[in-house]
């Protein structure tokens, strides 16, 4: 099954130029999850990678830490009237004595995953593994390799020019997994689900890296799986910058060549080729306190994969 881009005919004008032709679109159809045959909720995303994206959906609502808390995951059959199966409809079968987290009573868009959530508190879940004892270091030459490589493991982008990217990465720098999606909170959820049915959470020692803006859900969505890095190219919101602070996490954004901000858990960030020469001491920045400028502180898997296909600078949008 692979749906991951639809063509259409469409016009294309340049100047005074009118020519006919075929673009790629990215394709974003709904996903409801089902948990033990009742819904649990229902995501606009890229299709692929669905098993992947319905277990680290679990795994960030805090109700599975591990492969063994599921029993099955699979599609479910005749999900039209005339018996078509959509590929649209998952249940997953939680495993004996695992209790299932309470429906939620929104659908996810591909652009906010908690669209409809009215305080924090009721985002905020308990997270089974601490990213503030995670011991460790990353090199300031390696955290710029990353955009690069995270670009290059991306397959569908040059494609549709459609899609966010997230991917997982070892302290040196080197690709373990990479998902594409329409949403980034669910290229984070296939990241999530993926470490789940491979046996590798927590994810301890590794980096998360994501196109765009990193926001409130992906902090937590890395704390959830014990990732104790996030990177992101684009500026963090000042709730995420909380979050990762009081969790201990590494927030870096603003990644783009060798330049990035660290919001929160410098110690983790060692620098390239000697001390660093900025004038700032270690403690200029404080975790949920102003700098001197202002700056805020504080499913088959495929190794290394991009779980919906295999594709410029633009992936790594700002949106």
């Amino acid at each position: 099954m692979s749906r991951v881009a639809v063509k259409r005919r469409i016009l294309r004008v340049k100047d005074t130029v009118r020519t006919r032709g075929i673009d790629s679109l990215a394709a974003e159809e709904p996903l409801e999850i089902r948990l033990n045959g009742t819904p649990l909720t229902v995501t606009m995303r890229t299709p692929g990678d669905d098993f992947d994206l319905a277990a680290g959906f679990l795994v960030s609502e805090g109700a599975v830490g591990s492969a063994d808390d599921i029993a099955t995951i699979r599609y479910c059959a005749g999900a039209t009237v005339d018996g078509e199966n959509t590929y649209n409809v998952l249940d997953v079968r939680l495993a004996p004595g695992i209790p299932a987290p309470e429906p939620r009573n929104f659908y996810t868009t591909s652009s906010c995953g908690v669209c409809g959530k009215a305080s924090l508190e009721a985002v905020r879940t308990v997270a089974r593994w601490s990213a503030g004892d995670d011991p460790v270091e990353l090199a300031q030459s390696t955290v710029a390799l990353l955009p690069g490589r995270l670009r290059a493991a991306q397959r569908v982008f040059d494609r549709t020019g459609g899609l966010h990217a997230a991917g997982l990465f070892t302290a040196e720098g080197e690709p373990l997994c990479v998902r594409e999606d329409v949403g980034r909170h669910n290229a984070v959820d296939k990241l999530l689900g993926w470490a789940l049915r491979n046996g590798r959470l927590p994810l301890r020692g590794t980096v998360l890296m994501v196109s765009g803006r990193a926001s409130f859900e992906l902090v937590q969505k890395a704390v959830m799986g014990g990732v104790p890095v996030l990177t992101a190219v684009s500026a963090p919101s000042s709730l995420a910058v909380e979050l990762a602070a009081e969790e201990g996490l590494t927030l870096i954004g603003f990644l783009r060549g060798d330049s990035m901000n660290v919001y929160t858990g410098e110690r983790r960030l060692r620098p390239s080729g000697g001390a660093a020469s900025d004038g700032v001491p270690s403690d200029g920045v404080t975790s949920g306190g102003v700098t001197s400028d202002g700056l805020a502180s504080g499913g088959v898997a495929q190794d290394v994969t991009s779980g919906v296909g295999h594709g410029s600078a633009g992936a790594l949008s700002p949106g």
